[in-house]
């Protein structure tokens, strides 16, 4: 078996790559090999796969996954649609390693990159390597071979997830100009939030984006309701709020955003809708992107509720690809965060499931009543709003250290826990039983699960640059993965 060669940073050479035309010398996961054709397994072929949906719950760690589907099967008297793969043994799975280059911690940004790239980068570079050059995305690889692409968020839609499928930038933050390629890249579907990066009244440079997406023959839409109602050919630009989506919890409570913003699952039917015309398949990237975000403001009912939007999303893809052969579906996160989990406390831990069910109570995240408290809030007008969002009854020595962290006079022993943020998080962690390990992305090896045509090349573990091999050899494009873009 010849060897192939490898970057700076380890990953296969997409030079490599095109000379032998597969990866037949590359191992993924824990030793499955690709082929460059069926094995007496029966496994698929190169080609087989049309279509590819890659859905990222941003920033799950093990323990949001597990809330979620006991919130559901607590609640709603059902499990988790992703948990429901593992139980009907529906889906392959294993643990991915999703290092960066510079760090076993990762980033959103150089995540992404690695699935869309097939190369590890540096936090905060979408699709850039350490010498600054550019790596085509994978999305353009697709859309080069004549297949649809298409991006679904509940960040913004320039945000490090979808970016990593489709942009190239040295830093993360510039939304401003990863708009701007995909106005010239002109992906066919984009759905999310972030119109300070597209209106002109928003945007430095004073560009109407919107009118010039729509010159280039695109369906722009503002509102849920004009999402739900295309069922065009047209290529589709959706942006629902200024910067991310708000949270579900608050959007099932507040009527405006329940009239004017789609949910993920909405979104992403549309996606596939639109995306599925094209005859020679898609690639659409789905993302929950404000779990990673509950995460680092230690949001227990922002985190599983946003959980359970991911889960139905997932629901509406399995929907699509339930009586199919030419589909594969990629499950999977990025990175853990904040490590958040369902304790053991009372006799024999009996109250543990009590406590938990208080959230299924609230009425809004943390996010949704923080920003109302600052350091001159009185005691009584903090435990009166936290009451109003959570049911809850904290207590006033809870209340005041609250006050002192939004002050700067609170300091936890574990410092990264002084904001009012983690602070919050900990006084409701004495009531639900959920707590937290901190505010930050983790180094642990996240879950992946895949169905369709190729799932049976993951192996129980896989690095994560192998998902980009695994997903352009399946559809059968490599002959469109230029090694620069």
């Amino acid at each position: 078996m010849s060897q192939k060669k490898t970057s700076n940073n380890g990953s296969f050479s997409r030079r490599d790559f095109l000379k032998t035309g597969a990866l037949s010398g590359a191992a993924l996961g824990s030793g499955t090999l690709f082929g460059g054709c069926a094995s007496n397994n029966g496994q698929a072929r190169p080609g087989d796969t049309k279509n590819i949906i890659f859905m990222v719950s941003d920033g799950m760690s093990i323990g949001t996954l597990t809330a979620a589907d006991h919130m559901l099967r607590r609640h709603y008297g059902r499990p988790s649609h992703w948990i429901s793969l593992y139980e009907q043994k529906r889906a392959n799975r294993g643990l991915m390693d999703m290092a960066s280059a510079n760090s076993v911690v990762t980033g959103s940004a150089a995540a992404s990159s690695s699935w869309g790239s097939g190369h590890r980068i540096n936090n905060g570079r979408v699709n850039m390597t350490e010498e600054e050059q550019a790596l085509k995305p994978i999305l353009r690889i697709f859309q080069d071979a004549g297949k649809a692409t298409g991006l679904a968020t509940t960040t913004t839609i320039t945000h490090a997830t979808p970016a990593g499928f489709s942009a190239n930038v040295m830093h993360r933050g510039d939304e401003a100009i990863i708009a701007e390629q995909y106005l010239e890249r002109e992906y066919d579907v984009l759905l999310g939030g972030g119109n300070r990066f597209f209106d002109a009244a928003h945007r430095e440079d004073q560009r109407d984006l919107y009118g010039e997406f729509a010159q280039k023959g695109y369906k722009v839409v503002r509102k849920k309701n004009d999402l739900m109602q295309f069922n065009g050919n047209e290529k589709l630009l959706g942006i629902f709020y200024d910067g991310h989506v708000p949270y579900t919890l608050d959007h099932i409570n507040t009527e405006e955003y329940q009239r004017d913003i789609p949910t993920l699952a909405e979104m992403t039917g549309t996606a596939i809708n639109r995306l599925s015309k094209n005859t020679n398949g898609f690639i659409l990237q789905v993302e929950g992107g404000r779990v990673d975000h509950a995460a680092h403001g230690n949001d227990a009912a922002g985190l599983i509720y946003d959980q359970i939007a991911f889960d139905d999303a997932i629901g509406k893809v399995m929907e699509f690809a339930e009586n199919r052969d030419d589909t594969l579906v990629i499950i999977t996160t990025d990175h853990g965060n904040a490590n958040p989990g369902l304790s053991g406390v009372g006799s024999g831990y009996n109250a543990s499931g009590p406590r938990f069910d208080l959230l299924a109570e609230f009425r809004h995240t943390n996010n949704w009543f923080l920003p109302q408290l600052d350091e001159n809030s009185s005691v009584s007008r903090i435990r009166e709003l936290v009451e109003y969002a959570t049911k809850i009854e904290i207590r006033r020595d809870e209340a005041e250290i609250l006050r002192k962290a939004y002050a700067g006079e609170y300091e936890n022993l574990h410092r990264m826990m002084s904001r009012p943020w983690p602070v919050m998080g900990q006084i409701l962690a004495n009531y639900l039983a959920f707590n937290w390990i901190g505010t930050s992305h983790t180094a642990d090896y996240v879950e992946l699960a895949a169905v369709g045509p190729g799932s049976e090349r993951i192996g129980p573990f896989t690095r994560n640059t192998d998902l980009f091999y695994l997903m352009v050899e399946m559809a059968d494009v490599q002959a469109y993965t230029g090694e620069y873009a």
